[in-house]
C-alpha cells in the first residue's frame, strides 16, 4: 500500500504544474468565448453554449472537484485560491461550497441527510418515469444545488465570501464591458453541460446501482481526458488523495481489484439507461447507516 501511494503522488510539482497551466488555459479560453458573443443571436449563443461552452466549464467543474481533495498544492489554502480561480467562467460561487459537502460524500457515502450526492426523498417520490427523469437529468445542477440547502445546510464562513465577492466583481465586470448576452453564455455552458449532456453522464455512472449489487463505478472511455479522469471513480473513492491523472496507473498496479468490476464505456449510454429504465430511479443506489460514533465526529 506505502508503495503504491508513494509511486503514483511522487510527480505532484508536475501535477501543481499541469494544473495551473490547464485551469488558466480554460478560464481564459471561456471568457474570451464569452467576449466574442456579446452581439451574437440567441440561437447562436446556446448552440456554442451546448457544443462548446459545456465541455469547458465542466471541465473547469471537475478541476474544482481534483482541487476540493487538495490534489494541485500540498498547502490547502492555494487549492483554495485556484479553486476560485477556476469557478470565474461558470457565474455561480460554488467552489468553496462544493468541498465542504464533497469530502463528506466520501466519508459517509450513501448517508441519507449527510451525503448531499443523494437525492432527497421528495426527488424519489417525483421522479418516477420517463418524462420526469426527463426532467430531472436536464435540471441536475439546480438540485445539486439546492438539496443541501433544504436538508442540510451549513453557515457560511470568509472563503464563502471571498468566493462570493470575487465571482460577483467577474459577473458584474463581464455585464457592464460586454453586456447581458456574455454573461448569459457562461450560465448557459454550466446550465447545459451539467445536464443532458455527455459529460454530465458521470453525476448518473458513479453510483447509480442498475444491474449489480455494486456501490462505485468506473468509466474508462475517452472523455476522461477533459474531465481530470473522474470516470475512475472506483479508484478515485479508494485512493482519494491521488491526481486524476494518475489514476491510470492504480489500475495497472492493482488490476485483481478493477478488471472484475462493472465499468461504463459510455456517459450518453447511461444518461440514456437511467431515463429509459423503469426500475431505476434517484433512490438506486447503495445505502449506508452511520455509526453513533461517527455521526459524533461528524
Amino acid at each position: 500500500m506505502f508503495v503504491l501511494r508513494y509511486f503514483v503522488n511522487s510527480g505532484m510539482f508536475g501535477v501543481r504544474r499541469k494544473a495551473i497551466r490547464e485551469i488558466t488555459v480554460v478560464v481564459l479560453l471561456q471568457l474570451w468565448t464569452a467576449t466574442l458573443l456579446h452581439n451574437a443571436g440567441w440561437m447562436k449563443i446556446l448552440a456554442v453554449a451546448y457544443f462548446f461552452g459545456s465541455f469547458l466549464n465542466h471541465n473547469l467543474f471537475l478541476a474544482i472537484h481534483e482541487l476540493s481533495h487538495n490534489l494541485a498544492f500540498s498547502t490547502p489554502v492555494y487549492n483554495r485560491w485556484l479553486g476560485i480561480f477556476a469557478n470565474l467562467p461558470i457565474g455561480v460561487p460554488m467552489s468553496v461550497t462544493f468541498q465542504k459537502y464533497h469530502l463528506e460524500h466520501h466519508r459517509f457515502q450513501g448517508v441519507d441527510g449527510i451525503d448531499m450526492d443523494v437525492p432527497s426523498h421528495i426527488e424519489a417520490q417525483l421522479v418516477r418515469n420517463v418524462v420526469t427523469k426527463s426532467i430531472w437529468v436536464i435540471l441536475q445542477l439546480f438540485f445539486y444545488a439546492l438539496r443541501p440547502i433544504f436538508i442540510k445546510p451549513k453557515p457560511p464562513g470568509l472563503w464563502e465570501f471571498t468566493n462570493l465577492v470575487i465571482q460577483l466583481a467577474l459577473d458584474a465586470a463581464v455585464v457592464y464591458f460586454w453586456g447581458w448576452k456574455s454573461f448569459a453564455y457562461m450560465i448557459l455552458s454550466t446550465f447545459v453541460g451539467g445536464g443532458m449532456h455527455p459529460m454530465a453522464g458521470h453525476f448518473i455512472s458513479e453510483h447509480y446501482v442498475f444491474t449489480t449489487e455494486q456501490e462505485t463505478y468506473s468509466y474508462y472511455g475517452p472523455l476522461n481526458l477533459l474531465t481530470w479522469s473522474v470516470g475512475y471513480h472506483n479508484e478515485h473513492h479508494d485512493f482519494p488523495r491521488i491526481p486524476g491523472n494518475k489514476l491510470h496507473k492504480v489500475k495497472e498496479i492493482a488490476p485483481e481489484y478493477y478488471e472484475g468490476l462493472e465499468s461504463y464505456k459510455s456517459w450518453s449510454q447511461v444518461i440514456y439507461m437511467y431515463i429509459m429504465d423503469r426500475t431505476v430511479g434517484p433512490f438506486s443506489r447503495m445505502k449506508r447507516k452511520v455509526s453513533k460514533t461517527a455521526k459524533k465526529s461528524e
